[in-house]
C-alpha cells in the first residue's frame, strides 16, 4: 500500500505543470529604447535611474523584482527612481551596455547600476552584491533604495516617504 501511495504521489506531482517565471525583462533589443525613455522621464521627474541587468530565467532576478515591489520599496522606487530592466539573454545580449555601466556580468545577476537624472553613472555593482537575492533579507533592497535615492532638502536618510 505504501508503494501505491508513493506512485500516486509521483503521478499527481507530474500532472501539475511547473510554474513559468514571470516575464520581468523585455526583449533584449528593447534596452536602448527603454533607457532613452528612462533618461527623459528621470530628467522630467528629478529621479534617478535604476538599471537592473538580468534575465527572466534567473531565480534571483525574480526575487529582486518581488522585493522591489513590496509596499515600502514600491513607494521608494516610484518616488525616486525610473526602473529599467535590461535583458542580458543568457549572457549573450546587451553586453556592451553592461560594460558601459561597469556591470561585471561574470559575477552573476541580478546586477544593478544607478544613474543620475542626467545619465551619469553613480553606482555600479562590482562584486555580485545582489546575485544571491534568494538568501538576502528584503530590507537590503530598502537600504539600497534609501542610500541611492536623490537627495531632497529636508529629508533624512531614515524618512522613507520623502
Amino acid at each position: 500500500m505504501k508503494n501505491l501511495s508513493f506512485v500516486l504521489l509521483i503521478l499527481v506531482g507530474c500532472a501539475i505543470p511547473a510554474q513559468s517565471p514571470r516575464a520581468i525583462y523585455p526583449a533584449p533589443e528593447q534596452a536602448s529604447r527603454d533607457l532613452a525613455a528612462a533618461l527623459k522621464a528621470a530628467a522630467l521627474g528629478h529621479k534617478r535611474i535604476l538599471l537592473d541587468f538580468g534575465g527572466n530565467w534567473c531565480a534571483d532576478c525574480q526575487v529582486l523584482d518581488l522585493y522591489l515591489h513590496r509596499d515600502q520599496n514600491a513607494m521608494l522606487l516610484e518616488k525616486n527612481f525610473v526602473l529599467v530592466h535590461i535583458n542580458i539573454g543568457h549572457y549573450d545580449a546587451n553586453l556592451a551596455l553592461a560594460a558601459k555601466y561597469k556591470i561585471p556580468l561574470e559575477r552573476g545577476v541580478p546586477a544593478l547600476a544607478v544613474l543620475s537624472e542626467g545619465g551619469k553613472l553613480l553606482y555600479s555593482q562590482r562584486s555580485g552584491e545582489f546575485e544571491s537575492m534568494g538568501r538576502m533579507d528584503p530590507r537590503s533592497v530598502t537600504d539600497f533604495l534609501l542610500e541611492w535615492r536623490p537627495y531632497r532638502e529636508g529629508c533624512s536618510s531614515v524618512v522613507v516617504n520623502c
